[in-house]
């Protein structure tokens, strides 16, 4: 190979490097085909500017509101009221759930019909009653994701830790481990996928109850950003709330990810030791 092939290359080495960058952005093509699409239609007369703004007009409000620091304001004070009304679910589900399924199995199947009238009751219809409790302020709101958290993470954490397999356990027991050791080494580690699937539906449920709970009763917010420019005809502003919602949804998704990759591997460590 002289040194003009040398400086070229391979000849289908630009081909492989271009298909592999394609196939990496495959899943931003649709994407970006719909804002296309989405900018087009407005500016073409196909549907009305005045309810669907384009993309162009939404990102143009979105760094209005961002240069005032106001959907910052309003993306860190929903985003504070659902992580501490998760956490306050997290801390009393997992101990209530190992206290249950771990070591006293009987109250379980006492309790079983409880929990599941509670779960099944929709946590918004509860929330006139939350207001006569703790009024109109934060501890409503709290209330709320807190309640429609609580059941599908208890619900998971008892059905995962209850279904340890048997084997694991009695081999576990025959070695002459306590049962604290094999509920902290073989039960919570088998039930740990169960544990994050409730983890990840009661962080969905706290956040959409959330969003509606701030339209109701909030003056912050992203819920009351959304409420209050659709009252007030600010629809691109509205759809700012609406991105920034979803942007947070998927943000909380991975932070959901990441905290499982990280307990697997614990998972790993634990029984490796």
């Amino acid at each position: 190979m002289d040194a003009n092939e040398t400086a070229r290359g391979h000849p289908g080495e630009g081909a492989r490097t271009l298909g592999a960058m394609g196939r990496r952005l495959m899943g931003w093509y649709g994407i970006l085909g719909f804002l296309a699409l989405w900018q087009l239609a407005p500016l073409l007369g196909l549907c009305d500017r005045r309810f669907i703004p384009p993309p162009s007009e939404i990102g143009a409000e979105a760094l209005v509101l961002m240069g005032r620091g106001e959907l910052f304001v309003h993306a860190a004070t929903s985003a504070q009221r659902a992580l501490l009304g998760l956490a306050a679910a997290v801390a009393l589900a997992l101990p209530l759930a190992a206290l249950m399924s771990g070591f006293l199995p009987r109250l379980t199947r006492f309790l079983a019909p409880l929990v599941a009238l509670l779960s099944g009751i929709n946590p918004f219809a509860l929330f006139p009653l939350f207001i006569l409790l703790f009024g109109v302020g934060e501890k409503a709101k709290f209330a709320i994701i807190f309640w429609s958290s609580l059941f599908p993470i208890l619900g998971a954490a008892i059905n995962g830790i209850a279904g340890c397999d048997p084997l694991l356990l009695k081999a576990a027991r025959s070695m002459g481990a306590k049962r604290a050791v094999v509920f902290l080494k073989v039960s919570v580690p088998a039930a740990l996928p169960s544990i994050m699937v409730g983890l990840r539906l009661g962080a969905t449920t706290a956040f959409l109850f959330l969003i509606a709970a701030e339209m109701l009763a909030a003056n912050t917010g992203l819920g009351w950003l959304v409420h209050n420019s659709a009252m007030n005809n600010y629809i691109p502003r509205l759809y700012v709330g609406a991105v920034s919602i979803a942007a947070m949804g998927l943000a909380l998704a991975f932070l959901i990810d990441r905290l499982e990759g990280f307990l697997l591997d614990y998972k790993e460590e634990v029984r490796a030791s």
